[in-house]
């Protein structure tokens, strides 16, 4: 089977070098996308994963080392080849150190371009056979096993690192899989709490007869099996933390009694009538719409606003698919060194396969299918789309340049490019669930920008 075609960025603020070079690449069988600026380079990157990096090192605001840099940190098998238009050996030691696997200066042959191009590709290709895994996660992109560097992940970081310096209840909200545990487990080791015990019950996973028992205790004779006093988790939590999942699938009676918790700071054993005192912080997380539950006359109104004084909520993956990379990453590191093996690499067409799937179990499901690829690469160091799950493979890449049908009487490119430019606008919204400010950033524009393109696009893009 021919190996897939190789993906290449070309950043340079030179537009007709640019796009010659673009040409030619294109004609040797490359697949090209240009940026004009350091900024449009790096959102590029965060968007896909190219197999090619051909950057100039000197450009105007992020120059081409940034450039690089930000390469690398994300993808580190990208073939990186660096542009000097002063041909100082300075440039170019610095860029090989930085990790640019060659470089070329101006004025140059295409000729030798492609020659530096193809000694490199053919290098990494070599290496990779014995690859080791060198790229380390920065702890500024960790926060006790939350992995992120994506806007909406750095916000987070930076919320729970407010909220944990507080002593209010805080409830968790997200899809399966988002990581409200991880969450909730940040802010107890970042907490003065952090030296007692966090604990953790899933509600949903325990019958409603025994849930509140394992919340509150016991005594002796409380009820059938119950042959001697026992400690609820509030009890053992006692001036820790206590996390309580899927809170929404409580019963009345155990949501009032909840309640008289949070208010009072004092309950009852089962079986009991002796108040017993406590000081616990309680995080609690759910996947379901507990305002819609309150609506409906499931869940308390009052205990939702008890639980709800501080709310946080966890991106869906496909909310935040820049970070894949560097999840991707995370799990083979970690999942390796559990196996015992040296720490492979994933192919960047396998990676785009990872990022152009949908992940509705979120991150736990990528890490499952990471471990699965892992398993199936019967120890190859790289491992390739056939090592993917059969729904992932099947994922299209995401095309690093759309293609446009071209009639042959030719086309109005004002609406058609009004068009593209409203569809993208809607596909981020979407992706954001209507969040203007998130979307605008998605697409490396400013909010207001994106209202007035919203406005000025939507009437046309309805007739």
């Amino acid at each position: 089977m021919a190996d897939p075609p190789k993906h290449l960025l070309i950043v340079d603020d030179e537009r007709a070098l640019r796009e010659a070079v673009a040409e030619r690449l294109t004609d040797e069988g490359f697949v090209v996308e240009q940026a004009e600026s350091g900024e449009a380079a790096l959102r590029r990157l965060s968007e896909f994963a190219f197999d090619v990096l051909v950057t100039d090192l000197r450009l105007p605001g992020i120059d081409g080392r940034q450039v690089l840099e930000a390469a690398l940190e994300r993808y580190p098998e990208i073939v990186a080849i660096v542009i000097t238009g002063y041909g100082t050996v300075k440039d170019a030691v610095d860029a090989i150190k930085q990790g640019a696997a060659d470089f070329i200066t101006k004025p140059f042959q295409f000729d030798a371009l492609l020659h530096v191009l193809n000694s490199a590709m053919e290098q990494r290709r070599l290496k990779s056979e014995n690859a080791y895994l060198r790229s380390q996660l920065e702890e500024r992109y960790r926060l006790d096993g939350l992995v992120g560097r994506s806007a909406v992940m750095r916000d987070l970081f930076g919320l729970l690192e407010i909220v944990a310096a507080t002593a209010s209840t805080v409830l968790v909200t997200g899809e399966t899989g988002t990581g409200k545990e991880l969450a909730a487990k940040a802010i107890h080791h970042n907490s003065p709490r952090r030296t007692q015990r966090f604990l953790a019950i899933n509600c949903s996973a325990i019958p409603e007869t025994l849930l509140e028992a394992e919340l509150f205790g016991h005594v002796r004779g409380a009820f059938t099996g119950a042959i001697a006093n026992r400690q609820g988790r509030f009890e053992q939590a006692h001036k820790g933390t206590l996390f309580l999942d899927e809170v929404g699938t409580m019963s009345p009676a155990l949501q009032a009694k909840l309640l008289r918790v949070l208010q009072e700071r004092e309950f009852e054993r089962v079986g009991d009538s002796h108040s017993i005192k406590i000081d616990v912080r309680v995080i609690a997380a759910t996947h379901s719409d507990l305002q819609r539950m309150v609506r409906e006359g499931t869940f308390r109104e009052d205990l939702y606003y008890r639980l709800n004084v501080i709310p946080i909520k966890m991106p869906a993956l496909r909310e935040r698919r820049d970070d894949i990379p560097l999840l991707v990453q995370h799990f083979l590191q970690k999942l390796s060194g559990e196996l015992g093996r040296a720490p492979a690499t994933m192919s960047q067409e396998a990676l785009r396969r990872l990022m152009a799937h949908d992940w509705p179990g979120n991150v736990r499901q990528l890490e499952n299918a990471v471990e699965r690829a892992l398993a199936f690469s019967q120890g190859r160091p790289q491992l390739e789309v056939q090592d993917l799950t059969l729904d992932v493979q099947a994922a299209p890449p995401p095309a690093a340049a759309p293609e446009a049908a071209f009639p042959e009487d030719g086309l109005d490119f004002e609406h058609y490019m009004s068009n593209v430019e409203l569809t993208l606008i809607k596909k981020s919204l979407e992706r954001t669930q209507g969040n203007k400010r998130r979307a605008a950033a998605l697409l490396g524009l400013k909010r207001t920008t994106l209202v007035e393109k919203l406005k000025r696009l939507e009437p046309r893009g309805q007739h």
